[in-house]
C-alpha cells in the first residue's frame, strides 16, 4: 500500500461512512493526465521558454541542448559553435488540452523564420531556429505547417527553419532555467534590446507572439 494511499485511508477510518465509501472515494481520484512532448529552437532558450509557459496545456518547458554530436555539452561549448547543438526547449505538454499543431502555431509567430543560423541580435548556429519532430506524427505536422506558412506568410523572406528528427536533448546549465522568473529586470532588458518582439511584430502583425 503506497504512502498516500495509507493517508487517505487514515483519514477515512473515523468518519462514518456508508459500507465501500471510502474505497469508491479512493477509486474516483483523477487518473494521471498523459502528456508529450515537443522540441523547438528558436533563439535564446529563455525567450522560448517564457513564450510557451504562457500556453494553456504547456506543463513545463525546460532549456537545453539539441540537434548536434557532443555530449553533454556545457553553454560555453555550445556557443564556441563547434558543437552543433542549438539553444532549445522541450515542451511536455497535455494534447487533451493543447494540440502540437497549436504548438507549431506559437513557435512560427515567436520566431524569425527567414533568418539563418540566428535569430534577433544573437548570430551563430547555435541560435538556429528548428523543429525537432518526435516520431511520424509531428514530423508529418511540422512539414504540412511549413509549407501552410509557405503558402500563406505575410512577409516576402524565405522560411529557412530547420525541420528534423528530435535527437538526444541536454538541459543546461540550473541558471539558464526559468531565467525570465529569476532575472525579470535583465530578461527584460535583454528581450527589449536584442530586439526579438519588434521584429515578431514587423513580421507578423496581430499575430506576433500567438
Amino acid at each position: 500500500m503506497t504512502a498516500r494511499r495509507n493517508i487517505v485511508l487514515g483519514g477515512l477510518a473515523g468518519l462514518a461512512l456508508a459500507p465501500g465509501a471510502a474505497l469508491a472515494q479512493v477509486r474516483s481520484a483523477p487518473a494521471p493526465v498523459k502528456t508529450a512532448t515537443a522540441t523547438f529552437a528558436g533563439g535564446c532558450f529563455w525567450c522560448v521558454e517564457a513564450d510557451f509557459d504562457k500556453i494553456d496545456g504547456v506543463l513545463s518547458t525546460t532549456s537545453g541542448y539539441t540537434g548536434g554530436k557532443t555530449p553533454n555539452p556545457t553553454y560555453e561549448q555550445v556557443s564556441s559553435e563547434r558543437t552543433g547543438h542549438a539553444e532549445a526547449v522541450e515542451i511536455v505538454y497535455d494534447p487533451s488540452k493543447v494540440s502540437y499543431e497549436r504548438l507549431l502555431e506559437v513557435f512560427w509567430h515567436n520566431i524569425d523564420p527567414t533568418a539563418a543560423n540566428r535569430q534577433f541580435c544573437d548570430t551563430g548556429s547555435s541560435y538556429r531556429s528548428a523543429v525537432f519532430a518526435h516520431g511520424p506524427e509531428q514530423m508529418r505536422a511540422a512539414l504540412a505547417s511549413k509549407a501552410k506558412l509557405a503558402a500563406n506568410k505575410p512577409f516576402k523572406g524565405e522560411i529557412v527553419t530547420q525541420i528534423e528528427p528530435a535527437g538526444a536533448f541536454y538541459r543546461a546549465e540550473e541558471y539558464h532555467q526559468d531565467y525570465y522568473k529569476k532575472n525579470p529586470l535583465r530578461y527584460k532588458f535583454y528581450r527589449t534590446n536584442c530586439g526579438r518582439d519588434a521584429r515578431l511584430k514587423e513580421l507578423w502583425g496581430d499575430r506576433a507572439g500567438g
